[in-house]
């Protein structure tokens, strides 16, 4: 899932990539995914896109949005936004294919569900993409202390740290992925509620989500995760179904893996203990 460090990851990499590149022929739901959504009428995406050149990429929350002028490309959640040299086989299922001038390909595939979006600039009022958009993100300055005490402040204090931070676009692009290394290291359990967290605690979870995002993208992204060109990231994720197996890498002792809001979480009972 694109989450942030992803996100950044693949816009550079998109930047350093495509510029300059025309789109020369656009393909759409060439293989239906009943939980592939589109803005606006993806038919006219060919008229739309065609003959359009690239001139940018950036990252919001957990989204790619690539700009040809005035035309906006965005990617989000379970997007998987690959690349493929001239040279290289495009894989027959996609819900979302560009063909570019050089001959090299970009392919869009859904994994479980995903939302893609091509139109001019001011067109979408999806409120997601805004809401991405308006916040800023943990990899900026803009994010700091003050900003996150008042995003804690709104909480509901019976609120559990897992839904603070993965629900309502408080954060937008942190999910589910990127919160297991970001609650390990500030030495925090997901289920705990915000009333319980001392103000100690509260500090660590903010170093850590800055420093572990960080981290996260500096890697290239997790190594859950692959980039624009299908290699998986180089960031060792310390929490996830790669590490459940293995001892906890503080207190070596067993990790637990517990399904919690729509989702599995890991963590280790010691070094994250519900009190």
């Amino acid at each position: 899932m694109l989450e942030i460090p992803e996100s950044a990851v693949v816009a550079r990499q998109a930047r350093e990539t495509l510029l300059g590149k025309t789109i020369t022929a656009v393909q759409v739901n060439a293989s239906p995914h009943k939980f592939a959504f589109f803005f606006g009428d993806p038919d006219r995406y060919p008229a739309l896109l065609i003959g359009a050149t690239f001139t940018d990429g950036r990252a919001f929350g957990g989204q790619v949005e690539l700009s040809a002028g005035d035309l906006r490309l965005v990617f989000s959640d379970g997007i998987n936004l690959r690349c493929f040299s001239p040279q290289s086989a495009v894989p027959a299922k996609h819900q979302f294919c560009l063909g570019l001038s050089d001959g090299s390909h970009l392919v869009s595939t859904v994994q479980m569900y995903g939302f893609l979006a091509a139109f001019y600039d001011g067109e979408n009022d999806n409120p997601y993409y805004q809401v991405a958009q308006a916040k800023p993100s943990p990899l900026t300055d803009a994010f700091d202390e003050a900003y996150f005490d008042a995003l804690w402040s709104a909480g509901p204090a019976n609120l559990s740290l897992k839904a603070f931070l993965a629900t309502e676009q408080r954060i937008p692009g942190l999910g589910n992925g990127v919160l297991q290394d970001i609650l390990f290291v500030a030495r925090l359990n997901p289920r705990r509620k915000l009333a319980e967290v001392t103000e100690p605690q509260r500090q660590a979870l903010f170093r850590s989500i800055k420093e572990t995002l960080q981290a996260m993208t500096r890697g290239g992204g997790r190594d859950t995760e692959k980039d624009l060109f299908g290699n998986p990231g180089g960031y060792v994720t310390l929490m996830s179904n790669k590490t459940l197996e293995q001892p906890c890498p503080v207190c070596g002792g067993a990790l637990t893996r517990q399904a919690y809001l729509g989702g599995n979480v890991y963590f280790c009972p010691h070094c994250q203990p519900m009190e």
